[in-house]
């Protein structure tokens, strides 16, 4: 297999895996390197222990939360992959006001860091602002 469409099927198995319900936090082990590294919403989360912590504490937030792929591109020799996405699902507490299950929508876009068949680093991006003003406005 080629390391591009290798690169792609990790961002896929992420997502599906891990994000999608039954949320299988074992296999960050599978997909992410042992120092996996993810920058988002101004914080650093740093190994796979904290970032399975980090996406257990993210989940609790969304309930019945999907995810979809958008778009998915990868640079020429596979070593980045970015994927464009939509979040759906229920608030259950989203920037801490209050879990009142309202359907909610974001979207966001990861870049990221792929070493041999696993990923490495991830940034995201994701509208936060535009999802608390939502919420927020009641």
């Amino acid at each position: 297999m080629g390391q591009i469409v290798q690169s792609e099927m990790l961002a896929r198995e992420f997502f599906r895996r891990v994000w999608a319900p039954p949320h299988d936090l074992a296999a960050i082990d599978e997909l992410m390197a042992p120092d996996y590294r993810i920058t988002t919403a101004g914080s650093v989360v740093e190994g796979r222990d904290a970032f399975k912590a980090w996406v257990a504490a993210m989940q609790t937030l969304i309930t019945d939360a999907t995810n979809e792929h958008l778009e998915i591109i990868t640079n020429e020799s596979g070593d980045r992959v970015v994927s464009r996405w939509v979040t759906r699902g229920r608030n259950n507490g989203m920037f801490s006001l209050p879990a009142d299950q309202r359907p909610i929508a974001f979207t966001g876009i990861a870049i990221w860091r792929v070493e041999g068949d696993r990923l490495a680093e991830c940034w995201v991006e994701r509208s936060a602002f535009e999802l608390y003003n939502q919420l927020s406005a009641g």
